[in-house]
């Protein structure tokens, strides 16, 4: 867990100061070329600047030490970026849809060769942010890489709708093109905010078959049966599980045995923190032996 965020959080910073410098470039190209599609796409990546500060502060966040006060540290104030990063993934493209369907209805002349050349800087900037973020499973930074692959594919609608304007002289696939991205920006986003909802609601991971679950639990030998099973997670890259465990076995070694197994299993469905409640189903004021397994490093 800690390994991750010691990984990304120099290639975010370093995302992050590529990204502000070229929204610069890019919002000054789009004002003075006149194109609608590089101003959404400098709009674009100023959202970036604030995913990547987001993103980069919550991995800060989350590396602190837990705490009697946090016993979970800041472990999901990446979800909780990422759920903010999307939001306003969306708000964004919302106003670059009205602005399309503005310039629609009233085209403007536009500069394509400089349209088309502060597209092309944008591209390999872009392309440089893709390749330092790429790789990651964590919900925050997927985040961040989903805003600056949606850049990438902007930047290559606006070159092309530099080079149709110059050899065409149509300038109604300028909005055209920025609505289109605009709309595969949402799609992007709502697969995001979705995953960030079920966590922050403590539903069962996707990637979690409950049943499966079930089946490997009460299949353990002395294992009676189960009950009580919550499954949820804690963050984009720890599942946690919470259940009682009916069974009669009183030797304390064998018990140990039980919750060993149970453990193993548990690992093939990435869950590598549980709280194992162990009683005896025929007596209800049998002696209750909890069972913690730690975080596995």
């Amino acid at each position: 867990m800690v390994h991750t965020h010691r990984d990304f959080k120099k290639p975010l910073q370093l995302a992050l100061v590529i990204t502000f410098l070229f929204f610069l470039v890019e919002l000054a190209g789009g004002l003075i070329s006149g194109s609608l599609a590089l101003v959404s796409d400098a709009g674009h990546m100023f959202s970036d600047v604030l995913a990547l500060l987001l993103s980069l502060g919550a991995i800060t966040l989350a590396a602190r030490l837990p705490s009697k006060e946090r016993t979970y540290g800041f472990l999901r104030a990446e979800i909780f970026a990422a759920f903010i990063n999307s939001l306003l993934l969306m708000a964004v493209s919302g106003v670059i849809l009205w602005e399309a369907w503005q310039r629609l209805l009233n085209p403007s002349p536009i500069q394509s060769s400089l349209m088309g050349a502060v597209a092309v800087i944008g591209l390999i900037a872009n392309i440089a942010v893709v390749f330092l973020l790429h790789g990651s499973h964590n919900l925050n930074i997927k985040s961040a890489f989903l805003h600056v692959i949606g850049d990438v594919v902007s930047s290559v609608a606006v070159i092309v709708a530099a080079v149709w304007i110059a050899f065409t002289g149509q300038v109604f696939i300028d909005p055209l093109l920025s609505g289109f991205i605009a709309v595969l920006i949402i799609v992007s986003a709502a697969g995001i905010l979705r995953e960030t909802i079920a966590i922050l609601l403590q539903f069962t991971p996707r990637s979690v078959d409950f049943d499966a679950v079930i089946a490997d639990m009460t299949t353990v030998k002395g294992v009676a049966g189960v009950h009580h099973v919550h499954i949820w997670s804690l963050s984009s890259e720890i599942h946690v599980l919470d259940a009682h465990i009916y069974s009669c076995e009183q030797d304390v070694t064998k018990i140990g045995e039980i919750r060993r197994e149970i453990k193993q299993r548990l690992e093939k469905y990435h869950i590598h923190h549980s709280t194992l409640e162990v009683e005896c189903e025929e007596c209800a004021h049998c002696a209750i032996v909890e069972l913690v397994s730690g975080h596995k490093e």
